[in-house]
């Protein structure tokens, strides 16, 4: 996953579940303006914390694995 497909869906999962960049900023701590910038993609120098609070408050977790020649069963099944 690159920058441009994290920052997608992270705005798909937000809005998936009906929270306003406006409040999930007040509940995290990140500005708006942030969230926006990481959403469209404009934000190259977002910090991993601040990424994990988001990732966190929308009850999701960041899951490093092994790289492989090989696709996943989730992205055979998304193409």
């Amino acid at each position: 996953m690159d920058f441009q497909e994290l920052s997608k869906a992270l705005s798909d999962l937000r809005r998936s579940q009906n929270i306003s960049q406006k409040t999930m900023a007040a509940h995290i701590d990140i500005s708006r303006a942030t969230i926006n910038a990481l959403e469209t993609g404009r934000a190259g120098d977002v910090g991993v914390r601040k990424i994990m609070k988001i990732i966190d408050y929308l009850g999701f977790e960041l899951c490093i694995r092994e790289k492989s020649p090989f696709p996943t069963f989730e992205e055979l099944r998304d193409e």
